[in-house]
């Protein structure tokens, strides 16, 4: 469960740091006091998208954390699979800073994570519901996520979407081969030139590389030739003056002369003799190297580059892209010319495969026509209790081609009139009603899945008196095993919860700040009869608040 929320520089809320408890807490407040800042803060650390609107003004930076107990194993399992350390206590602390530009960064209990992996993390920790949600059942596709959901066939359905996948790739392999038999031999003749052209050149990867250099080679060999005329002359001499080397032999032994009456200068001695040998294996080297200018050389070398270049031009940049190229051809050929035995391969496998997609999605289809009267039941009992005993909710399912989810297409069908036929979702429910059928939804699925946490973000919307009072009966009945954390506006739903926690926003000076307090009995009674009669309370409000609190 969530256990604490601590918020720092996030819009109105300077700091903040909040106590959760199990069971059922009330958030309220006045319009604009900052609740919805504190569903936002929470998204983020379940690694929805941030923006820069969320850092407060005149900071560089703000950061949210929250403090989550008793997780379950296959939440530390996950942990373990995304290599963050475990905690003794079996906690898990979610962080996550936001910057200006809407930079953010992460850490699982103090480790780094990225914002994908508080995405795997977060849906196993709390379920949000908000008003948005109550919209989505205004969508079909939403609806066969709902069933399914119930009815447990997540691993189904993988199972055939990876079927289905596998069957959608071989069909596309066998349309590819659908070409008629002028096209397949123009194309045969087209690759056929290709692979003759390239093969013919034989090229090599880096050949050409090792062409430039040679042609550099000769377009210099003239200064070359010069240079190393130059080198050989200062190391032998010529008829006007001694080389090096003949120089630094007779000063090598003239050293070795005086070295015998001077013992310290044996070493120059032997220095000079070493730069001898030096010099004696740099002349040998200067005479073993020579550049004759070749122009037919320049011209076979010059034609090999502008071949290369051709096929760089229609094949590919350099050498390992244009042969590349070349066993694409030879693999395109290949298909063709055996796409008849290659067909009948396909054929074969589409079919298998074809019958194996076929059979998961109707064991879905079965599935899911089994589990949805169990679900329409289930709902219909909530939405009695929910104040909308006469509605009619039944789920509409036909059969369709093979697509990503089966054979099905699936929507709700409601009536909230006696007498009226049931019609989507779309064309019938109110803002009010959605909302209730969502929370009937919610509350039948929640028994199907493991997450501690369950947040209601107005669910309140559109109803009032007998029909709040049963929302938050149902949501206090949830929070006997979950812990349920609400936003509402309604004096019934507040007087029923185990916990209340009071938004409230004030100006000091030029700035707004908002700050959140856990009520007392006495702060709970004043608060709730606020919201039966707005600002000015009176002494009989204050009565009809404590009524309802001892009641719930």
């Amino acid at each position: 469960m969530l256990a604490q929320l601590f918020i720092n520089n996030i819009a109105v809320i300077e700091r903040a740091s909040i106590d959760l408890e199990k069971g059922f807490t009330v958030l309220t407040g006045e319009t604009g006091a900052g609740k919805s800042i504190i569903i936002d803060a929470i998204h983020a650390v379940l690694g929805e998208r941030t923006s820069k609107e969320l850092v407060r003004t005149g900071t560089q930076s703000a950061s949210v954390s929250a403090l989550f107990t008793g997780l379950d194993e296959d939440i530390l399992r996950l942990l373990d699979q995304l290599s963050i350390p475990r905690e003794e206590d079996g906690s898990l602390l979610v962080q996550r800073d936001i910057r200006q530009g809407g930079r953010s960064s992460c850490k699982l209990n103090g480790a780094p994570a990225t914002v994908s992996m508080l995405k795997q993390v977060g849906p196993r920790l709390v379920t949000i519901h908000g008003q948005h949600e109550s919209y989505e059942l205004l969508s079909p596709e939403v609806h066969m996520v709902y069933l399914d959901s119930f009815a447990g066939l997540e691993s189904l359905l993988a199972e055939y979407q990876a079927a289905y996948h596998t069957l959608r790739e071989t069909q596309r392999k066998l349309e590819a081969l659908q070409t008629d038999e002028g096209e397949k031999a123009r194309l045969s003749d087209l690759l056929h030139y290709q692979i003759d052209e390239i093969q013919s050149a034989n090229v090599r990867v880096g050949e050409r590389e090792e062409l430039e250099a040679q042609r550099e080679v000769i377009r210099n060999s003239e200064k070359i030739a010069g240079t190393l005329e130059l080198l050989r002359g200062l190391l032998s001499g010529d008829e006007d003056s001694e080389g090096l080397l003949t120089g630094v032999e007779q000063a090598s032994v003239e050293a070795e002369r005086v070295a015998s009456y001077l013992p310290e200068l044996e070493e120059a001695a032997q220095k000079l003799r070493e730069a001898g040998y030096l010099l004696e294996d740099v002349d040998a080297m200067l005479r073993g190297v020579g550049v004759d200018f070749d122009p037919a050389l320049q011209e076979a070398i010059e034609e090999r580059l502008d071949l290369l270049y051709k096929l760089g031009l229609k094949y590919g940049s350099s050498e390992e892209k244009i042969l590349e190229f070349l066993e694409d051809c030879r693999s395109r050929l290949h298909q063709i010319e055996f796409s008849d035995e290659e067909r009948e391969r396909l054929e074969a496998q589409y079919e298998e495969e074809k019958h194996k997609a076929i059979s998961l999605a109707k064991e879905l289809s079965r599935r899911r026509q089994a589990a949805s009267a169990q679900f329409i039941r289930q709902v219909r009992e909530e939405l009695a209790f929910l104040n909308m005993p006469g509605i009619q909710f039944e789920t509409e399912i036909q059969r369709v081609p093979l697509y990503a989810m089966g054979c099905d297409k699936l929507q709700f069908l409601v009536s909230a009139n006696k007498g009226e036929p049931p019609k989507p979702m779309s064309k019938i429910a109110s803002g009010g009603e959605l909302s209730r059928i969502m929370l009937a939804i919610k509350t039948v699925l929640s028994g199907k899945d493991k997450v501690q946490t369950l947040i209601f973000d107005e669910v309140d919307t559109g109803i009032s008196g007998a029909a709040a009072n049963k929302v938050g009966k149902k949501l206090k009945q949830v929070s006997q095993n979950r812990q349920v954390l609400c936003i509402t506006h309604l004096a019934q739903i507040a007087a029923l919860a185990d916990h209340h926690l009071l938004i409230e926003k004030h100006v000091e000076g030029e700035r707004t700040f908002t700050q959140v307090q856990e009520l007392d009995f006495e702060g709970r009674k004043r608060e709730v009869a606020r919201i039966i009669g707005g600002d000015q309370v009176t002494d009989l409000q204050l009565e009809m608040a404590e009524e309802m609190l001892k009641k719930g």
